[in-house]
């Protein structure tokens, strides 16, 4: 049974939590600031922190920049809509994932889930990138054995819309047009593949997004292409 420790100064977000987590079989450990999180922590046996960013005493991200000196488990950070800025500094100083608030509880535990199989099975980030394993995110691409995760849970694609997923992963942050992809993918030169690769792009996004209108993961950038977020 896998440690959870949920560190929010709202008790009723961690009682919520607690709940949905107890449900899919977690024990889950509770801490009201970063300073009680860290002592918590140091009892051993957590693994994984989901920790709020703004919080008395010790704030999520000063915890997270703490933990982050001798622990390598996996940081989720919960983060409201008008802290963007928190929110990517907490990735940049070492949190594995976010959750936007106020947020679907179902989410999180999907996110929990990913993040878990990915720590418990894949270990760390070297021994990913040997393994050819390729994340955004809960996005997570095993090329060795053509899978397809989204927070745990694996997503079926065609040959097709795998290669074109595979190297937007693998080239995070790039934008590549309608031609680069169909070049890419087809080997043949791109003439009028438009509608080609747009139907590919469309149903990859149906397939790996919880909001296709609203992606967060493949994005358009109008006028010139498609790229994964890094994230």
């Amino acid at each position: 049974m896998a440690k959870v420790l949920v560190c929010d100064d709202d008790k009723e977000i961690v009682e919520a939590i607690e709940i949905y987590l107890t449900q899919e079989g977690y024990e889950v450990l509770k801490a009201y600031d970063g300073e009680e999180a860290l002592k918590v922590l140091k009892t051993g046996g957590v693994d994984l922190l989901v920790i709020d960013v703004m919080m008395p005493k010790l704030d999520g991200i000063r915890a997270t920049l703490k933990i982050r000196e001798e622990n390598n488990m996996p940081i989720i950070i919960l983060s409201a809509k008008s802290e963007d800025a928190d929110k990517i500094l907490g990735l940049n100083v070492g949190a594995d994932d976010y959750v936007t608030k106020p947020f679907n509880p179902l989410e999180l535990v999907a996110r929990v889930k990913s993040q878990l199989r990915r720590y418990t099975q894949l270990g760390s980030t070297v021994d990913a990138e040997k393994k050819s394993v390729y994340t955004a995110g809960g996005l997570m691409i095993d090329d060795d054995l053509k899978e397809v995760t989204v927070d745990g849970e694996f997503v079926k694609l065609t040959p097709i819309e795998y290669n074109i997923l595979l190297l937007l992963v693998k080239n995070q942050g790039k934008v590549f047009s309608i031609d680069q992809i169909y070049e890419s993918i087809w080997n043949e030169d791109a003439i009028g593949v438009d509608n080609t690769v747009a139907v590919h792009i469309r149903h990859i996004r149906e397939k790996i997004e919880i909001n296709p209108k609203d992606p967060r993961y493949l994005k358009v950038v109008w006028g010139v292409g498609y790229k994964v977020e890094k994230i």
